[in-house]
């Protein structure tokens, strides 16, 4: 039996659509705003797939540590979406829709909904990691996109 819910949160950053979508579409480059990814390896991409990854992240389940291995696929990267999927035994899945939109005075709105299926005796755990380290992301991604956009200092 499974169980599933989604959260969401919106972000706003100083740059392009596509700076974003550059930054979110790249797993490999998620090392630096996902709190429990350890590593990220590119694999050649799946049928349907734009982009395929398998990921690494160290997790804790009280005072146990452990690492788990999952697939990801980038199914849609376009400037103003983009849509992944990612898949770890047993049963679990979780779907990444990211929405960009360019605002006045230079910002791109960032809203991003995340829904997670998981065996329903996983699910509260699974549910809480993945709510718990996209929200630490969600902090850190409008500081990271702040600088991707920033000029170049002058010479």
């Amino acid at each position: 039996m499974l169980s599933s819910d989604t959260f969401s949160y919106t972000v706003q950053a100083r740059c392009s659509p596509a700076e974003a979508a550059a930054l979110l579409s790249d797993l490999t480059r998620q090392g630096e705003l996902h709190p429990l990814i350890v590593r990220v390896r590119r694999l050649p991409p799946r049928p349907g797939a734009r982009a395929s990854y398998t990921i690494n992240d160290r997790l804790a389940a009280g005072p146990l540590r452990f690492r788990t291995t999952y697939q990801a696929d980038v199914l849609i990267s376009e400037d103003d979406e983009i849509v992944m999927v990612a898949r770890q035994w047993p049963a679990t899945t979780v779907r990444n829709h990211t929405r960009l939109r360019a605002e006045p005075d230079g910002l791109v709105r960032i809203d991003v909904e995340i829904t997670l299926s998981a065996p329903t005796l996983l699910f509260r755990y699974a549910f809480g990691q993945a709510r718990a380290a996209h929200l630490a992301l969600a902090t850190r991604l409008g500081a990271v996109l702040d600088r991707a956009g920033d000029p170049p200092p002058p010479a």
